[in-house]
């Protein structure tokens, strides 16, 4: 259920390297956690050109049953915001992993990727929930 490409936090985020030489990622959250939520009617992002912290606050999801916190999955800078979650919000529920994208980043600090869960490791994650 989770793409075997990115890599995964506790928390429930992912990012997934776009251009390892550029360092560029996008990051989203997880099936699980769209699902936990359940209908995400607003989120509240970063800006571009925003500095994220890895695995700091990034922003906040608002979904029928609660507001919750998001996380950066890695350092770097906001370069991008997916502009369609501001008037489609179901995105995140219908499609976590691809068009429900939040934000794409220039990593400062690639190697906190080593820190992160594989696919299997998230998998083995949730199993312990």
């Amino acid at each position: 259920m989770n793409p075997d490409d990115r890599k995964y936090t506790r928390e429930h985020e992912w990012v997934l390297v776009e251009d390892a030489a550029a360092g560029m990622a996008l990051v989203g959250i997880t099936h699980y956690a769209q699902d936990q939520l359940g209908d995400v009617v607003y989120l509240e992002l970063p800006q571009v050109d925003a500095a994220v912290g890895y695995l700091a606050k990034m922003g906040e999801i608002e979904s029928v049953k609660a507001v919750s916190d998001l996380y950066s999955p890695v350092s770097g800078a906001v370069t991008e915001v997916n502009g369609r979650l501001a008037h489609e919000p179901e995105l995140v529920n219908n499609d976590p992993f691809g068009d429900g994208w939040m934000l794409r980043v220039r990593m400062s600090a690639p190697s906190e990727l080593d820190e992160l869960l594989d696919a299997a490791g998230y998998e083995a994650y949730l199993g312990e929930l």
